[in-house]
């Protein structure tokens, strides 16, 4: 069976995007999949953007996540009562699961645009 192919590179990465096509399809029929699979592909350059960068932040969410667990392990053992206002804000954003998975992605979560 025929098929049209289209594959592109972006910032060292390959997408490539096979769709097939009916063996007594028209010029025009051929060029409307190829159209289809390009428009894929910029999808997937699209996505894979979004991807990168919330990969950066992850990464630096990480870090800070990082930092202020060894803070706050440390105000742990300071009793309740002698805690200051700031050392109470970083016990209770430790525990901001929403804020430390603000920046996770899922490329399944997208509706394709066209």
């Amino acid at each position: 069976m025929p098929h049209v192919k289209v594959m592109l590179s972006y910032d060292y990465n390959h997408f490539e995007v096979c769709l097939s096509v009916d063996e007594n399809a028209t010029l025009k029929e051929i060029n409307e999949r190829r159209k289809e699979a390009q428009r894929l592909c910029d999808e997937a350059v699209r996505q894979y953007k979004i991807a990168k960068v919330k990969a950066e932040k992850r990464t630096q969410l990480s870090y800070e996540f990082e930092q202020l667990e060894k803070e706050v392990k440390y105000t742990k053992n300071i009793p309740e009562r002698e805690r200051t206002a700031e050392q109470k804000a970083k016990i209770k954003a430790i525990e901001d699961k929403e804020h430390w998975t603000q920046h996770d992605y899922n490329y399944d979560d997208d509706e394709i645009p066209f």
